[in-house]
């Protein structure tokens, strides 16, 4: 199979909006949490007395590309503080994390797992000599232990063990060594297999369980794609099939599935947990990037503006647990829970709604999307994701001026550096589409450029909104890669206190977002009228969006699920107009923090 490799930190560089996204990211949670979270802050990792599990590693495998892509002098020196510090404690044996040698058996393995998927970042981000071998000491020790048993995969360790083919596959690009085919197969033998219980995620249930856990489904999706030819399978793309059963029964419009915090079923008042979104994202990153299939890059710009955005604050400084398609509300259950396996604040605006996983997991959504958007290959290079990017690398160099996805329309300046091959990857629901203004087949486009070649390239194409079926009766209005909703206004009401020693002070506080508008409605057509307006300072801005799509409306007698009075009923109670019709504007589901999404038609 034909896979395309990443570019790196130094050669891609976001622009335009994208950028902006970025750097609200920076000023906001992802480029401060290690100044007012304990779990980073005072973290075991760097010789603290707070967490020394997950969090850390979670935080900066988001925190170093982010700095990186930026160039954020302050944040690359906070990086190496950290990665310096943590490996520092290594053991001589090549053991990393922070336990005692008596507490590593019952130590769970994800951790392992993941602080060498981390440094693997940190390598491709700052070309640190050190890295290879640190990766390379502490998987030869984690191999050691699995082979003479002192250890085995166990809890969140056996349901992620496809994560540790990040640091096996780096690895075994420098180190032909037969230990690390070894330890591939040990991890796959001691590793759940998701296929012989994907059944289960047919009937959702009020109960946690590994199997059915979004965020390990959301990692999973990839475990093929990274692990197949180092264990000499052939590639089955059994993603697909689980992809489409997860779909089936427990799909949402914007390509999650519902998750709160295991599989949750076909509702649009169930949530999905952030640490899937970004997970979910990763997946496929993955998954186009060593297949060429481009359905996942198609997938992945779904999850990445609609899902992505929407679960954060405008200033990115508070973000949910989880999201909801038709979320009318985030304001805290006076009762019993509303999700599955969730507590009552899960779905509030905070610094660490429900459980800090997340707090912890989300930064890695915008810089590896960002990352994502070149790849190469022996001869050829592909603009994956068109999003407004540069890229320099010692074959070529393209500037990439465009508004996507709230503007179809894309201008590349490119300069050959070597004879190449340059492909512009074109959606499937691309229509009309124009290369520098004629008409040209709806599918990719590529142009041969010979050494020190210049071209500009201006492809457009057309989106035509449509209305999709949704189960319930349901339907919502899509449009390209981007999915619309009902916006609900809002008035946010702020909680600052502490708890369990983390001060939850403003800006890094907790929200509700409490409804001040209506959003009772059923639509009474299914033609609508898109209307672009160009991206403010805020790229998902829930006051000004980029585009809109007007619909008309009639309201209708939707009502409350039983026993809330915060929550719309899963089934309108009627679709009966109860007055006239009018028109509405449709928001980006990123930009709607409260939102119908999941719309009935008279």
């Amino acid at each position: 199979m034909n896979k395309w490799k990443l570019y790196t930190t130094a050669q891609i560089k976001p622009e335009g909006w994208l950028r902006r996204q970025l750097e609200i990211q920076a000023e906001g949670l992802g480029g401060n949490l290690h100044k007012v979270w304990r779990d980073v802050r005072d973290s075991s990792w760097i010789g603290g007395s707070a967490d020394g599990w997950e969090r850390v590693p979670y935080w900066l495998d988001g925190f170093i590309p982010l700095a990186y892509l930026l160039n954020d002098s302050e944040m690359i020196a906070t990086s190496k503080r950290y990665v310096d510090a943590i490996i520092a404690q290594q053991k001589p044996d090549g053991w990393i994390c922070p336990c005692t040698e008596e507490q590593r058996r019952d130590y769970d393995p994800w951790a392992i797992i993941l602080i060498t998927k981390t440094l693997t970042v940190y390598y491709e981000c700052s070309k640190d000599e050190r890295i290879p071998k640190i990766i390379y000491d502490t998987l030869k020790n984690y191999h050691g232990l699995l082979t003479s048993g002192e250890l085995s995969l166990f809890k969140w360790g056996k349901f992620r063990w496809f994560e540790a083919f990040i640091a096996i596959n780096f690895l075994y690009e420098r180190h032909k060594e037969d230990w690390l085919v070894d330890l591939a197969r040990i991890l796959k033998a001691q590793g759940a297999d998701y296929a012989s219980f994907a059944d289960m995620w047919k009937r959702p249930l009020n109960f946690w369980q590994w199997e059915t856990h979004i965020v390990n489904i959301a990692m999973m999706l990839k475990y093929e794609a990274v692990s197949y030819e180092i264990l000499g399978d052939g590639y089955t793309d059994i993603a697909e099939e689980l992809h489409s059963l997860l779909d089936k029964y427990n799909g949402t419009p914007v390509g999650l599935f519902t998750g709160d915090e295991c599989l949750s079923g076909l509702s649009a008042i169930q949530g999905t947990e952030l640490c899937a979104v970004v997970e979910q994202m990763y997946s496929y990153e993955l998954l186009f990037a060593n297949t060429g299939d481009e359905k996942w890059a198609e997938r992945l710009e779904l999850l990445a503006f609609n899902a992505l955005p929407a679960t954060f604050s405008d200033d990115m400084w508070a973000h949910q647990y989880v999201q909801m398609s038709n979320q009318i509300a985030a304001q805290r259950f006076p009762g019993k829970s509303l999700f599955r396996t969730n507590g009552s604040e899960a779905h509030l605006f905070g610094l660490e709604p429900n459980y800090g996983c997340c707090t912890a997991n989300m930064h890695q959504g915008w810089p590896k999307f960002a990352l994502s958007a070149f790849m190469h290959r022996e001869g050829e290079i592909i603009n994956a994701l068109p999003i407004p990017s540069t890229l320099d690398s010692d074959e070529i160099s393209v500037k990439l001026c465009t508004e996507y996805p709230f503007k179809n329309s894309f201008v590349y300046e490119i300069k050959a550096k070597k004879d190449i091959r340059f492909t512009v990857r074109i959606a499937s629901f691309a229509k009309n589409v124009t290369l520098d203004g004629v008409a040209v087949p709806s599918e990719n486009i590529t142009v041969e450029l010979k050494a020190d070649e210049e071209r500009r390239l201006a492809v457009a194409y057309e989106t035509v909104p449509y209305l999709a079926q949704r189960p319930h009766g349901l339907n919502t209005a899509k449009c390209g890669s981007l999915v619309f909703s009902i916006p609900i206004s809002y008035e946010k009401k702020m909680h600052e206190y502490e708890k369990n020693g983390v001060d939850r002070t403003f800006p890094y506080c907790d929200y509700e977002y409490i409804p001040t508008g209506d959003w009772s409605y059923a639509l009474t057509s299914d033609k609508f009228e898109i209307e672009r307006r160009g991206v403010s300072n805020i790229p998902f801005s829930s006051t000004e969006p980029a585009v809109v799509l007007k619909a008309k409306v009639a309201p209708i007698t939707w009502g409350y699920e039983d026993g809330y009075e915060t929550v719309c009923a899963k089934i309108p109670e009627s679709t009966e107009p109860t007055g006239a019709e009018r028109e509405i504007e449709l928001y980006p589901y990123g930009n709607a923090k409260l939102r119908v999404t999941e719309i009935p038609k008279i």
